[in-house]
């Protein structure tokens, strides 16, 4: 702990890059648990340090209905995120950038 709002974290050689103070608001308490096994993916991280997401699988579809046209929607499971993090995308930019991820769903849900 550095003070009352900043805690100063040992990181693996890897994030040597990584600053390792870090403010309270982006720690969560952990309560230990000897069963608890960390399962992690590895990332291919740019030397900016920042990484591309990749969708995983379209969760569900709506229409955005504005005044003069409706905008079809999709909501997106993104890698390394947990559903309720998925977000809502228009749909005409993912097949631009992501043809794959409707050639697996079949355009069905």
């Amino acid at each position: 702990m550095i003070d009352l709002v900043a805690y100063r974290l040992v990181l693996p050689p890897k994030l040597s890059n990584v600053h390792n103070v870090f403010h309270v608001s982006m720690l969560r308490q952990y309560l230990r648990d000897p069963e608890h096994v960390v399962d992690y993916e590895n990332m291919e991280v740019q030397e900016d340090l920042s990484y591309e997401e990749q969708p995983v699988q379209i969760l569900n579809r709506r229409n955005q209905v504005l005044r003069n046209k409706t905008i079809p929607l999709i909501k997106v499971l993104w890698r390394n995120h947990r559903i309720e993090e998925g977000t809502w995308e228009t749909e005409s930019q993912m097949r631009a950038k992501y043809p794959h991820l409707f050639e697996k769903q079949g355009d069905e849900i």
